[in-house]
């Protein structure tokens, strides 16, 4: 059996749910990162990786996977997506010198508006 037969095959052993859930994880940790949430360490202060621009797109996307997913992903566990999600909006929004527009914000098409 070849690595690309073992990869598709453990693959197929993770439940979709678990999928989508280290996928939202992904794009929670670059947003946060990028909205300048990252911890201090020796070398970089947070704000110093902080780039708004791709912070939006981030969140956006986060947004768009969250909404869709959702009914199928059991209340628990878009219960914690969606409050992680809320919780990049609003440091999004606080960390904006121009702040969007109610409902203009980063995925504020899928979520409505966070303020």
């Amino acid at each position: 059996m070849s690595a690309s037969d073992e990869a598709v095959r453990d693959i197929a052993d993770v439940a979709a749910v678990e999928v989508i859930t280290t996928a939202a994880v992904h794009l929670m940790s670059a947003a946060a990162v990028k909205v300048g949430l990252a911890p201090d360490t020796e070398t970089t202060k947070g704000a110093e990786l902080m780039d708004l621009d791709e912070a939006r797109k981030l969140i956006t996307a986060l947004a768009a996977l969250v909404t869709g997913a959702a009914p199928d992903l059991g209340n628990q566990h878009a219960r914690s997506l969606r409050d992680g999600l809320r919780s990049l909006q609003l440091a999004f929004r606080e960390a904006s010198v121009v702040p969007d527009p109610p409902g203009e914000g980063p995925g504020e098409t899928y979520t409505g508006s966070v303020v």
